[in-house]
């Protein structure tokens, strides 16, 4: 059953609402949404009336959130932009749906998409939509339906569906190195790439080869392909994900560094809001991802 009337506010009350709190100023919120200064403020007043409750106060020339319009513009936001998308998923894709999915960039590239074609096959009503996010945010809270989170299982208020282990090997390019190294030692000798996500990256795979010593300071990427390509061209030797660094491997365009491997830190995962309607596209895309992860599992 949908909530009392009193309850729900007019689409105009919550987009203008959402544009003066984003932007400070009832003069430009009606500039963006082609209405007259007095119109805003209209649907201001009208949308604290029926709420009974403060949104907005001045100070100066702006209008500032209150407590209780910081906590309520999050959901409006998150309210019309779900809105907008199930618009426009009902235009173009009226007997499916669309899955919002936030992907590491790696992972995403290198082992998800090339198995789309297998889910898109299985799940022709289904439009997956994919954005790429490197640092952590509140999904319960975003425009996503799901996430590829890396790590362990520290991320609060969602569910899990275990996908693999991250499996690293130590590459780099042909002219760097003759041949791998055979002590983990002998790595220190050597200058090495860090990755920003990965901090201890290198000290653990040297302590899982009972080297103590602290890796050398290295250069430092935000991702996997651009520290890929600085190990291409002789700049080091990158800890590489065993399902990104093979193409590179299989071409000759990288070598091993040393053919001593050991699990990373975390493993990879599928993530959703745990309180949030799991719904038919997620849930089909559940079932299928879990599929493909036992899979890798029998190799």
């Amino acid at each position: 059953m949908i909530a009392p009337r009193r309850f729900l506010p007019s689409i105009s009350a919550l987009l203008a609402f959402e544009a003066v709190a984003r932007l400070g100023a009832a003069t430009r919120a009606a500039e963006e949404l082609a209405l007259t200064q007095s119109a805003i403020s209209r649907q201001l007043k009208t949308l604290e009336e029926q709420l009974g409750v403060e949104l907005l106060t001045r100070q100066g020339r702006q209008l500032v959130l209150t407590e209780a319009g910081q906590s309520y513009v999050r959901h409006v936001r998150d309210i019309l932009n779900r809105l907008a998308q199930a618009s426009v998923a009902a235009r173009t894709n009226p007997m499916g749906g669309a899955l919002n999915l936030s992907i590491l960039p790696a992972f995403g590239m290198h082992w998800l998409a090339p198995r789309l074609r297998d889910f898109a096959r299985s799940h022709p009503e289904v439009t997956v939509n994919l954005s790429t996010r490197l640092k952590p945010y509140a999904i319960e809270d975003s425009t996503f339906d799901a996430a590829i989170h890396f790590g362990r299982e520290d991320w609060p208020g969602v569910s899990y569906l275990p996908l693999m282990p991250e499996i690293v090997v130590p590459v780099c390019s042909p002219d760097l190195m003759q041949a791998p190294v055979r002590n983990a030692a002998e790595m220190l000798n050597h200058p090495l790439l860090h990755l920003e996500a990965r901090p201890k990256g290198w000290a653990r795979w040297l302590a899982a080869l009972g080297v103590g010593d602290e890796p050398p300071a290295g250069m430092v990427f935000d991702q996997f392909s651009t520290m890929a390509q600085a190990a291409i061209h002789g700049l080091g030797v990158a800890l590489l994900p065993t399902f990104f660094a093979d193409p590179y491997l299989r071409d000759g365009q990288l070598i091993l560094a040393s053919d001593q491997t050991t699990q990373s830190i975390g493993s990879y995962y599928l993530v959703w809001p745990r309180d949030r309607d799991t719904g038919a596209a997620l849930g089909s895309f559940i079932t299928w991802l879990a599929a493909q992860a036992a899979q890798e599992d029998e190799k």
